[in-house]
């Protein structure tokens, strides 16, 4: 999975860069974010390919967009995917709209507690989401099983 860890790697690197007053402290703990999963990017590539792609645990992008906005939280999620800002969201808000056993799932895979977790991800999968989505709309496919997220991921490296 090193092309996916390299774009996780750019998206890390690009959400480390960016002013987050919304969230003080910025990424907290997310420069560490290596060290998970075995010392690479891998464990979290996975946990995100399950939460994005079309054969994964909530049903790809458009069954998280759907998990959001049962939550009352389209609208967040909404500005990920729409051009413009991104609006911050809560490792707990996140938490909510995953559901424990999403959370727990991820979590375990990543040899993680929740609490260390949440953050994180509520720091990343905006950005990445954000990035993976650069016309502003769900493609009516999806971002695809997960060998078609990793080309996605692909023509965003060459681009950038």
């Amino acid at each position: 999975m090193g092309l996916l860890d390299s774009v996780l790697g750019q998206v890390i690197g690009a959400v480390g860069g960016q002013s987050q007053p919304q969230q003080q402290g910025g990424l907290g703990g997310l420069g560490g974010l290596a060290g998970l999963g075995g010392g690479d990017l891998g464990g979290i590539a996975g946990a995100l390919g399950g939460l994005l792609a079309n054969n994964g645990d909530t049903g790809g992008l458009g069954g998280l967009v759907s998990k959001f906005e049962q939550a009352g939280m389209g609208d967040v999620i909404g500005s990920w995917i729409g051009k413009g800002e991104n609006a911050p969201i809560s490792g707990n808000q996140l938490g909510e709209v995953l559901g424990g056993d999403a959370i727990s799932g991820i979590a375990s895979k990543l040899g993680v507690n929740a609490t260390t977790l949440l953050p994180m991800l509520a720091t990343l999968l905006p950005s990445l989401i954000d990035q993976l989505t650069p016309h502003g709309k769900v493609p009516e496919q999806g971002l695809g099983n997960q060998d078609d997220l990793l080309s996605s991921l692909s023509g965003l490296l060459q681009k950038g």
